[in-house]
């Protein structure tokens, strides 16, 4: 994949992508952001919090990444990120996606990371839109 894509041709692919469902996810606004930021005690890496705003209500493949606008799904950041953090993740990274006990975590830098069995692995994606293309959009 080139180093260079962009995020508008990653957020198009996942809309092309996305599958109906009966109740539609809704998208978060930046007040929305401010509030899961208060409530996990750090900022969204840039990456992350454009994919929050603009396709977190994409519905693909088998996995669910974290979402921003709704407190009560299972998808919601600051639920995802506390049950993470309590089995080990650790605290500055900030969960992208759960994947069976795994969790795919973003760094302030803005690189994804995998954490799985209780250690970070090798495993790494240079930025949030190349996890989507790489993992999420493979699911």
């Amino acid at each position: 994949m080139r180093t260079d894509m962009e995020a508008e041709e990653i957020i198009d692919m996942l809309r092309d992508s996305n599958q109906p469902v009966p109740v539609p996810l809704d998208l978060p606004d930046e007040d929305v952001l401010v509030e899961v930021e208060e409530q996990i005690l750090l900022p969204i890496p840039r990456d992350m919090r454009t994919y929050l705003l603009e396709a977190s209500d994409v519905i693909y493949g088998s996995l669910e990444p974290v979402t921003a606008a709704d407190p009560y799904s299972h998808t919601y950041l600051p639920e995802v990120a506390a049950v993470a953090w309590s089995l080990g993740v650790p605290r500055y990274l900030v969960p992208l996606c759960e994947d069976n006990g795994s969790y795919y975590c973003v760094e302030p830098e803005g690189e994804v990371v995998l954490w799985r069995d209780g250690d970070l692995t090798d495993e790494t994606w240079p930025s949030v839109w190349h996890w989507i293309h790489d993992v999420w959009l493979e699911s």
